[in-house]
């Protein structure tokens, strides 16, 4: 029953698909002010969500639909399972090796997106596919290796084990490390040059509309509720036995997550791809690497 909870409820599909929504609005809100705007409400991004879903798409081929279909919904259903091996609660689904499990769920969502680029009829999604691929291979290593930092630090696979005895000095660099890499894995600026505006549209989502743009939306939300909240829940170090408190602070950390990011995306331009991925391979990958270095000693693991 705690696995089916964890599932469907929190931090599965009802709580990942209300805070998803929550938390785009919270970065559309945070963007808006700083630019002295109102903002839209809160309900504003759910309520954009129902409007594509009801929209009837433009007729394409037959294999093109099942494409069009089945890749969002891979991306969903592979999100939703990375959120069911957050260590959040005590009694949270704790497997050998969740952290390989993790990793693989979590990059399936990029990898549909590429594939979706290219089957895209325009060069706006081609192009767009290209700097998807090239710049979630550029944060891959710095966010892989800082997860493996953990992984030795704490010694242990599991994620829960990772997060409660992991040493402070490898776990602040690894967390430093893996914090630097979601403005990309979330393309935001500074990092946003996948789906450029400006330049490219929306990159490889150029030529979706209707319910098949909405699946992304969706796809996207969760993407921020699996990413903030493996961050947040691998930076706390401790697990009270109250559920409702261990899952307020993991909520209200995780809004103050979004909210940080969503600053340094109104404070900062876009770079460009090849500016993007010297980033990530110097500094992002230099962290990360100096936390693995730091696990290997007694004082960091």
């Amino acid at each position: 029953m705690s696995n089916w909870f964890a599932l469907l409820v929190f931090p599965g599909f009802l709580y990942a698909f209300l805070m998803g929504w929550l938390m785009l609005w919270v970065e559309r809100k945070t963007l808006a002010r700083l630019q002295s705007r109102i903002g839209p409400p809160f309900y504003q991004p759910f309520f954009d969500f129902i409007k594509l879903m009801t929209k009837e798409p433009l007729p394409r081929p037959s294999r093109e639909n099942s494409f069009y279909l089945f890749l969002p919904l891979l991306a969903i259903g592979a999100t939703l399972g990375s959120l069911t091996l957050l260590p959040v609660l005590p009694n949270s689904l704790s497997l050998v090796g969740d952290l390989v499990l993790f990793i693989a769920l979590i990059e399936i969502a990029p990898i549909c997106l590429v594939l979706m680029g290219f089957l895209s009829r325009s060069i706006f999604g081609q192009v767009g596919a290209v700097r998807e691929a090239v710049l979630t291979f550029a944060s891959n290593l710095p966010f892989i290796t800082a997860l493996i930092a953990l992984a030795y630090a704490g010694g242990s696979l599991r994620l829960m084990d990772i997060a409660l005895h992991t040493p402070p000095i490898a776990r602040g660099l690894a967390v430093l490390a893996i914090l630097i890499c979601l403005p990309l894995k979330l393309r935001l600026n500074p990092f946003s040059v996948a789906n450029a505006e400006q330049e490219i549209y929306q990159g490889a989502l150029t030529e979706l509309d209707g319910w098949r743009l909405g699946l992304w939306e969706l796809s996207h939300a969760l993407e921020w509720v699996a990413l903030s909240g493996l961050t947040v829940s691998l930076a706390l170090p401790w697990r009270s036995d109250v559920a409702i408190l261990d899952a307020a602070l993991f909520t209200l950390l995780s809004l103050a997550l979004v909210f940080l990011l969503a600053l340094v995306a109104g404070a900062t331009a876009r770079l460009k791809v090849g500016q993007a991925s010297r980033f990530y391979w110097r500094w992002g990958f230099g962290l990360a690497l100096l936390a693995l270095v730091a696990s290997l000693f007694p004082f960091g693991g």
